[in-house]
């Protein structure tokens, strides 16, 4: 039961239908679709065209896209990935020959053609049901009248001002006055208005054919992109397979690779084997997340990568003996010191949108720039904001993550979705770039593992293993005792430079015939019902 002498929410509940996001204006614009007559498909992605306008930091048109969906309060889960490719003509060479280590952030080498459009079209086809032009009305509303600047969005945008002010484009939008603008200031999107009008019209062609394309690639390729309008045309997400995992006799779904969702239910495989008691904060509770998460993001960080063009071994990911062997490294006196090796085979920013409606429709919806404002280009005629999610590319040789030719990079973004008894039990999704997967673990866990409500598993303390040996982020609000114990232990725990991660989700009770939702107090969004 909430204390509610603390200053925290409640979860949202009610009968009929819900929505929760990361932002009020697309929150509302959700249960305004349905009350209008759409289903939780029209609903998400009606909040997230929102969300690309009232959010441009997070998240935009030329980012990517993930689903996962429910019909009729099913367990047949259906997925979408939505991410885009490398130009055709990129190749590892490129960046060998330029003395290039990595990939650029603010470069065109750092986007990959944009999924979003072609995910939000194919599933509105598929699976909605008002007109595609009421169902981006509302974003172009917001983009050609203007929307009030909420705190978060404020903060997020303040910290990327010199950045935007790099690209003239950039900077003439989104800097007015020479600035970031300020809480309570309205601002607006002219370019963008005209392009979401043309994909309202025109669906998918508008934006990956004809003038918009055009925009874009003329760019791209005026700043050294490889990218063609073939590249464009060429694009195209798919229906793919959900991976899943059995958790305390609920079945967890994920997209699969080249996703990261597969690690969250690695996670979650290895903590099943630790039985759960005691305060969900304790130093054992917490020591036995970190590690389990650094082993199995060792594993991601060698083997996760584009399935069309690297072998990725998903069988042996989800295998017991997999679990079996990392559960087994952990040590509660000690941390880690030495991460395995996992040698093939062995055979940032985003928002997510958690939707229920009448019918029992679950959707669970994320779009993501990848950094905030991606690589902070931005197309001088359409308004697009550019991703960066190329650099999540690896440069090594013989990595199965490589950056090649028409490849899909390791992706951050994962959508989840619980099921249990034949029915959907849960849409939900954490962002936050590389915390997703430990994000995804650890709601489930407190939920399932500890019974908390949804909005008090949400605002715990959070934390996340960097690459830095035992180093760990933790956010200011983790006891101190805590965090004692674990440094005695040897992980050596910094502050968080931001806030971490931002959750969303949206609990099915099916005796009572309501939705319980909970949203992210470190945005600026709600969960609110019909």
């Amino acid at each position: 039961m909430r204390n509610f002498e603390k200053p925290t929410r409640s979860v949202a509940v009610s009968r009929h239908a819900m929505a929760a996001t990361s932002h009020p204006s697309a929150t509302l614009t959700a249960l305004q679709i349905m009350a209008a007559g759409g289903n939780a498909m029209d609903a998400a992605i009606a909040a997230c065209a929102v969300q690309c306008v009232v959010e441009p930091g997070s998240t935009g048109i030329g980012g990517d896209c993930f689903a996962l969906y429910a019909p009729k309060g099913s367990d047949q889960v259906l997925a979408y990935n939505g991410s885009g490719r490398t130009p055709a003509a990129l190749t590892a060479n490129w960046f060998e020959e330029r003395g290039l280590t990595d990939v650029p952030r603010q470069s065109p080498s750092a986007v990959t053609i944009p999924g979003a459009i072609d995910a939000w079209t194919r599933l509105h086809a598929d699976h909605g049901q008002l007109p595609f032009a009421d169902v981006l009305a509302p974003a172009i509303r917001f983009a050609e009248e203007g929307y009030a600047i909420t705190p978060r969005v404020h903060r997020d945008w303040s910290l990327e001002e010199k950045m935007l002010a790099a690209d003239a484009t950039a900077a003439r939008i989104f800097l007015p006055n020479g600035r970031a603008p300020k809480i309570g200031e309205v601002h607006r999107q002219p370019e963008l208005a005209e392009t979401l009008k043309r994909i309202a019209t025109d669906g998918r062609s508008a934006f990956y054919e004809g003038p918009v394309a055009e925009d874009m690639v003329s760019y791209l390729r005026a700043l050294g992109g490889l990218h063609t309008m073939e590249d464009f045309a060429d694009a195209h997400g798919e229906y793919v397979t959900p991976v899943t995992t059995e958790f305390r006799g609920y079945t967890i779904h994920e997209c699969p690779p080249n996703g990261q969702g597969i690690i969250a239910l690695l996670i979650l495989n290895i903590l099943s084997r630790f039985d759960p008691k005691g305060d969900p904060q304790s130093p054992d509770r917490l020591h036995i997340e970190i590690e389990a998460t650094r082993l199995a993001y060792a594993a991601r960080d060698a083997w996760i990568a584009d399935p069309d063009k690297a072998n990725v071994p998903v069988d042996e990911l989800l295998s017991d003996a997999f679990a079996d062997r990392l559960a087994s490294m952990i040590d509660l006196s000690r941390a880690l010191t030495n991460l395995p090796a996992f040698e093939m085979p062995l055979h940032r920013d985003t928002v997510y949108i958690s939707v229920v409606d009448r019918d029992r429709n679950a959707v669970s919806f994320i779009n993501s720039i990848f950094d905030s404002f991606g690589t902070g280009l931005v197309a001088p005629r359409s308004g697009v904001i550019l991703h960066n999610r190329g650099q999540s590319f690896s440069l090594e040789p013989g990595h199965p993550n490589r950056v090649g030719p028409s490849k899909r990079p390791l992706h951050t973004i994962i959508p989840g979705m619980m099921t249990k008894n034949g029915r959907v039990e849960m849409p939900f999704g954490v962002m936050g770039g590389y915390y997703q997967a430990l994000g995804h673990a650890h709601l489930i866990s407190k939920v399932v593992d500890y019974g908390m409500d949804l909005q008090e598993a949400i605002d715990l303390p959070r934390f996340i293993p960097t690459s830095d040996g035992t180093r760990v982020e933790a956010e200011h609000t983790l006891a101190g005792s805590t965090r004692a114990e674990l440094e005695r232990r040897g992980f050596v725990l910094a502050p968080a430079e931001d806030p971490i991660g931002g959750a969303q989700a949206i609990r099915i009770d099916w005796e009572n015939g309501t939705l319980i939702g909970a949203s992210e107090p470190r945005k600026d969004g709600v969960a609110l019902g019909l």
